[in-house]
Parts: structure tokens; C-alpha cells; sequence
């Protein structure tokens, strides 16, 4: 017989089921109605998840964290102890693509090298005081031993998959990207003791798809070394003309979208505002995608390629205005990296953007339409806010540099990850 467990109810709380049957709201007043083992009941619960090693004082509380408002990314609530007792952590899975998980590990490890806690990528690899799953794992087993030893798991959870629900990209990336859903999914509901979202647009998103959890939640924005991300420094921005910056990791699976729309873009600034610029994209993009934009844009293209980290921030530097092309995006890195090189953004309001570009550090106007359905986006409104960046691109860039200075510092977003994790 299996217990179901009930997320509608105080911890402890009994319910009749069909008249009859009792289901319980955690393994510990599981244990006590029915009499059975401790370590028995633990082995019977973990197998078939639905008990946590959370006591239930602390399940309590994290009834209530879920059903109420979420502290603000800057809340004391999540900042880190003077003397936080995070000796070793493990940050897992190791990330080997190209793009946000991976700038994220490296930047994350580092600061925490720098601070002299050590990681380790494997779960294997005892002892930590912590794991910190950076999305989801296929290693759900070695979560579950964690936890069963008492350790902390907390997941930092990014958007979801939907670009392949919306527009055909092949059999084998369908398959993919639902199967990364559900491993997210799964250890959101099942595995995690805590979770961190990247902005109040994630955490959103995924109450409404899957419900709040009981578990406690902090929304923690991504942060960049100042130092490294900063307006001084070598660049090559033209003179003679405005230079628009397009970047992302791969322009294919579903985002040749943003392509096209960064083109239509260049295109109207060019034409309706007599502005004289060129695009120039950074990114992964096959050479057929490559020869068709090139011969079809009406405004000069330059192709960078894919470019490593460390030459983005002379890329941010040498570009007047950044177009964020990314839909419904949980907390994009070239966003926060672009306003910390000084560079105001250009987006449309959609995802977290609208909680990352504020005030004169950019400007995010309406789509226009249905984002999530891909409607055609309003080009026309998104190029005229464009246009006032460009006439007074100093006084935005300074505003740009300012709301990184006072958001997105790797120190402070660090400090908030381990506040969190210390009291898990």
C-alpha cells in the first residue's frame, strides 16, 4: 500500500480518502498513526518519494514560504551569515555546453574559491554540506543518497522547454527537451529540500505548470564580476556609424526567430530613423544560415561567431545597443553582462526582462502580439525606443552601468545563494 501525500493540508493533518482510507501529510506522522519502524518507514517513503528528511517543524515553515510572497531578490532573508558553515559544495551536474549553466558554474566556483569553499562537481565525491543542482540531472539516485544522509539539496531552477511545442525542430530535440522538463520537474517536486529561481518570472511559471511546493523558495537574480564586466577597458566601437549587438550561444532550435527579428530591426532604424549602423551577431550560426541573412538584410552584417567568455565583455564594450532576441527568458547572462559593460538593451517585454532592464538602462516595450504562440513582434515601437537610446547613448550607458552596479554583482548574488543554503 502506498501513501499519497497530501499538499493541501497542514503537516500531520489527517483526510478521509473515499470514506475510508487515511492519507497523511509527511512520512513522520505517517510513521506514528501506523505504528511502523522508523527505519523501515524512511526506506518504504524514500522508494517511493514522498518523504523528505525535512523534520516537521521545518515543513511547516515551508508551507507557509510557499503560500507566501516570495522575499525580493534583496531581502535580508537571503543574505549570507557572517560565518556561513558551507565548508565543500557540490555543484552538479559539471555543465559541458555552451551557454548560461556553464557561465554560471564557472563564475559561481570561482567566487567561491575565492572565498575558500571548496567543490566538487560529483555527488559521489563525499563529504559536502551541500549540493546545488543547476537545473536537472539524469543522477536522481545520488540525490536521493544525499538526502537520505541528511544533506541539503537545493535546485537552481531555470525556464522551461517550449520553443519545440510551438515550432517544429525534429523528433530527436522534441524528445530531448520534454525529457529535461520532466528531470526538472521531478526534482522540484520530489528531490529538492529547497529552490532558488532565477527571477519572479521563473518562479511564475512554474507554479502555474506545477503548483507551489512545499519546500523553501528565494528568487535570486544572476550576478557578473563588476570588474571583469566593466565599461573601461579595450573596444573597438565605431564612430562613423552605430554598431547593434545581437548574442546568443546558438541561433538554431527554434531561435533563428530573433535573428530575423534583429534584422527587420536594423532595417527600420536604418530606414525610418536615418540612423546608419550595422548588425553584428555572436553566436553559433550555421554557414547557409549565415549566406542567407547576408544576401537578404538590407544593413551590413558581421558575424563573430561564437565567442569565448572572455571576449565578451570587449564585444559589450565595442557595440552602442544590444538587442535581447531571447522569448520568455528566465534571467539571461548576455543582459546582465551587457549593462555591466555599460551597454544599454533594447527587448521586448517578455520573460524576466522586464525585472533586469529599468529605468534608463535600457528600454522593453510591448510585443505586439503573443510571445508564447510567436506572433510577429511590433518592430515599429521596439525601433523607436532604440532610436532614443542611440541619441543619447552616453546618458544610457551610464545608466546601464549603474543598475548592475546596484543588481547584478557576483559578490552579492553569492552571498544570497549560501545565506539560503546555510539555512536549509
Amino acid at each position: 500500500m502506498r501513501l499519497p501525500c497530501t499538499t493541501t493540508r497542514p503537516p500531520g493533518t489527517p483526510t478521509k480518502l473515499n470514506g475510508a482510507k487515511t492519507r497523511y501529510a509527511s512520512g513522520w506522522t505517517a510513521r506514528r498513526f501506523l505504528k511502523l519502524p522508523s527505519c523501515r518507514m524512511r526506506r518504504w517513503g524514500w522508494c517511493c518519494g514522498w518523504i523528505t528528511s525535512t523534520p516537521p517543524g521545518r515543513r511547516m515553515a515551508a508551507s507557509a514560504t510557499a503560500s507566501s510572497p516570495t522575499p525580493p531578490p534583496g531581502s535580508k532573508s537571503v543574505t549570507s551569515p557572517s560565518n556561513p558553515s558551507i565548508k565543500r559544495l557540490c555543484l552538479t551536474p559539471r555543465a559541458s555546453n555552451v551557454g548560461g549553466v556553464r557561465s554560471f558554474q564557472t563564475r559561481f566556483a570561482a567566487e567561491l574559491a575565492r572565498r575558500g569553499i571548496e567543490v566538487t562537481h560529483a555527488l559521489e565525491d563525499r563529504p559536502y554540506d551541500a549540493v546545488l543542482v543547476a537545473g536537472g540531472t539524469r543522477d536522481l539516485l545520488g540525490l536521493r543518497r544525499a538526502r537520505r544522509a541528511g544533506i541539503p539539496v537545493i535546485q537552481r531552477l531555470d525556464g522551461m522547454n517550449w520553443l519545440h511545442r510551438v515550432r517544429s525542430t525534429g523528433l530527436r530535440h522534441w524528445l530531448r527537451a520534454e525529457r529535461a522538463n520532466w528531470l526538472l520537474a521531478h526534482i522540484r517536486q520530489r528531490v529538492a529540500s529547497g529552490i532558488i529561481y532565477q527571477s519572479e518570472f521563473v518562479r511564475g511559471w512554474w507554479e502555474r505548470a506545477h503548483g507551489p511546493t512545499l519546500v523553501p523558495h528565494a528568487v535570486i537574480h544572476n550576478g557578473v564580476p563588476l570588474d571583469e564586466y566593466s565599461p573601461d577597458g579595450a573596444h573597438d566601437r565605431p564612430t562613423d556609424r552605430a554598431r547593434l549587438l545581437l548574442v546568443e550561444g546558438n541561433l538554431g532550435g527554434g531561435y533563428e526567430q530573433g535573428l530575423e527579428t534583429a534584422v527587420a530591426l536594423a532595417e527600420r532604424l536604418q530606414e525610418h530613423h536615418g540612423i546608419r549602423l550595422e548588425l553584428m551577431i555572436a553566436g553559433a550560426a550555421a554557414p547557409e544560415l549565415q549566406a542567407h541573412w547576408t544576401a537578404r538584410a538590407g544593413v551590413p552584417l558581421a558575424w563573430a561567431g561564437l565567442a569565448p567568455a572572455e571576449d565578451i565583455p570587449r564585444l559589450d564594450r565595442s557595440a552602442h545597443l544590444l538587442y535581447a532576441a531571447d522569448l520568455n527568458p528566465a534571467c539571461p547572462n548576455s543582459v546582465i553582462e551587457a549593462l555591466a559593460c555599460g551597454l544599454p538593451v533594447a527587448a521586448y517585454y517578455t520573460g524576466a526582462l522586464k525585472e533586469l532592464v529599468t529605468g534608463d538602462s535600457g528600454r522593453v516595450t510591448s510585443y505586439g502580439g503573443d510571445p508564447w504562440k510567436l506572433d510577429p513582434p511590433d518592430v515599429a515601437t521596439l525601433a523607436a525606443a532604440a532610436a532614443e537610446i542611440l541619441a543619447d547613448n552616453d546618458r544610457f550607458r551610464r545608466a546601464a552601468r549603474a543598475r548592475a552596479e546596484a543588481a547584478f554583482d557576483i559578490g552579492v548574488m553569492v552571498d544570497k545563494y549560501l545565506g539560503f543554503i546555510d539555512h536549509r
